[in-house]
């Protein structure tokens, strides 16, 4: 690894985990502490049973039927950023570990194909709906109540997914190499490989890195965080 490499794509990384273990420890924990409100704050209509509060938690999380009511532009690009999203990390497991049940149906060649025409039809996607974060903000009534925090998450998202979309439709390197690397953090001797560190696009995935990092110290400090406190704000609005 070269010096930048090697700060960013290595100490960065222990830095940037520590300090969102550290926040989010400290954000849900001053959750648990505030004082708790006497008056129910239940929205009518109210589910007569348990399973129904629950299921409508679900619903109210991952569906975001309040937004669709609102907004239903905003509404349909936010389903289709979180569904990206939420498709792109756990596709990101595949540096950690192989997904053995889908190797042994359609082997590594084939898991790999799909690999590179999912990722690259993704990371496609997921562009529109961040830009479409990013454009409203210059439109009223947005734009009066966007605050500088709303653009700096907007552009540190839109670095991560095109520096993650040149990797994937320019880099020349493969899966293992990625994981090669991965698995070296995890053990905490941070090296890229010899197929990462004499390529091209070596510098790519290191900017990659950076801005994710950025992204992850930031998170427990940010409006992120709506993504961890919807649920207990859901739930609340259930009872």
């Amino acid at each position: 690894m070269d010096t930048f490499s090697f700060i960013v794509a290595g100490i960065m990384v222990y830095i940037a985990v520590a300090v969102f273990i550290g926040g989010m420890i400290y954000q849900i924990t001053g959750w648990f502490r505030a004082p708790k409100s006497s008056v129910r704050l239940g929205l009518f209509p109210r589910p007569k049973t348990k399973t129904g509060r629950f299921f409508k938690v679900l619903k109210d999380s991952f569906i975001f039927p309040q937004s669709y009511s609102v907004d239903k532009a905003t509404w349909i690009f936010a389903i289709v950023f979180h569904g990206a999203l939420l498709a792109i990390l756990l596709a990101h497991f595949r540096l950690v570990r192989e997904f053995t049940p889908l190797v042994k149906l359609l082997g590594l060649d084939g898991l790999d194909s799909l690999s590179a025409l999912g990722g690259k039809t993704l990371g496609i996607i997921i562009i529109f709906p961040v830009l479409f974060y990013l454009f409203r903000r210059f439109i009223t009534p947005h734009k009066e109540l966007s605050v500088p925090e709303d653009y700096f998450l907007v552009i540190i998202l839109i670095c991560i997914i095109a520096f993650g979309d040149h990797l994937r439709f320019f880099g020349d390197f493969q899966v293992a190499d990625y994981r090669e690397y991965v698995q070296s953090l995890l053990v905490f001797k941070p090296y890229y490989p010899e197929a990462i560190a004499s390529s091209s696009s070596r510098i790519v995935l290191s900017l990659h890195v950076m801005f994710v990092n950025i992204l992850v110290i930031y998170f427990p400090f940010s409006k992120l965080m709506h993504i961890v406190g919807t649920f207990a704000a859901n739930k609340v609005r259930s009872d």
